[in-house]
């Protein structure tokens, strides 16, 4: 008869893993919500966070960015709050189909961009050279024509 170990470091053949590792796994389980609470109670914690903490949460394990990334409800209240400066560009997303999750990547930066342009923040800029490298970005000439008009409408008011 075979007296077994009970030596808390013994190795199981083919695995690295020690006892420590197993507890410490255990634990990581343990503190992962995700995996604990009901789904909703889960959508509902991430659904508090705003857009850079709901992306940073993604990156945090599998499991969260599987939640997150799988739950199209979640991005949506952010598409519609940035519809407010590219409603044009949303519309158009929705009509092609995209899911709220795409449609957020594909517009986030621009409506940022947009709305510093369209709120006067570049106005007295007189080179290019002086413009910060995060005022650009890809921008179709229906966007840049109501930049213009923004700025020209600043400039009729100075006048007046």
């Amino acid at each position: 008869m075979k007296k077994t170990s009970k030596n808390s470091n013994a190795k199981v053949p083919g695995m690295e893993l020690n006892s420590d590792d197993a507890e410490r796994g255990r634990k990581e389980n343990q503190s992962n919500f995700v995996d604990l609470l009901p789904l909703e109670v889960t959508f509902n914690i991430f659904s508090q966070l705003d857009i850079p903490s709901l992306c940073s949460a993604s990156r945090t394990c599998t499991s969260w960015n599987r939640a997150i990334r799988n739950n199209d409800s979640l991005w949506k209240p952010h598409c519609l709050s940035i519809r407010a400066v590219c409603q044009r560009e949303v519309d158009d997303d929705i009509e092609n189909g995209y899911t709220w999750r795409v449609i957020l990547l594909r517009n986030y930066q621009k409506s940022k961009v947009k709305n510093e342009w369209l709120s006067g923040r570049y106005s007295n800029i007189r080179s290019p050279v002086s413009l910060p490298e995060k005022a650009m970005c890809p921008m179709d000439a229906d966007t840049w024509g109501e930049i213009l008009d923004a700025e020209l409408g600043r400039e009729v008011e100075k006048l007046q």
